[in-house]
């Protein structure tokens, strides 16, 4: 029998896929990446995933928030600064610490 010569992609590299897609100007949900990288209900998996991401990173991970439009940092931290400043110079505005979703969530 013929062994297949592709593996499968592990769910992290289906994570990252997905994240690499997100346009600039844009935000998706933690759920919304798990959900697109064929991964429902694995949210948590995705913020697990982009927490291990190395500080130089390319991949636009400040464009993930959590489904309250919200940044997942703690407010006012070093990290929740950094992702919010990303943000923002992309275009996408806050209004009291939170992103309209209908305006800005990508719908590939």
């Amino acid at each position: 029998m013929e062994q297949k010569s592709t593996t499968e992609p592990s769910y992290q590299e289906k994570i990252w896929h997905v994240v690499s897609m997100i346009p600039k100007g844009s935000v998706a949900t933690y759920g919304q990446v798990a959900e697109l990288a064929g991964l429902p209900r694995m949210a948590r998996a995705v913020g697990r995933t982009l927490s291990q991401l190395p500080k130089d990173t390319q991949l636009p991970w400040h464009r993930v928030i959590n489904a309250k439009g919200m940044c997942s940092f703690p407010a006012e931290s070093e990290a929740y600064m950094r992702q919010r400043d990303r943000l923002e110079e992309e275009g996408i505005s806050f209004i009291n610490g939170k992103i309209k979703l209908t305006s800005y969530q990508w719908r590939p």
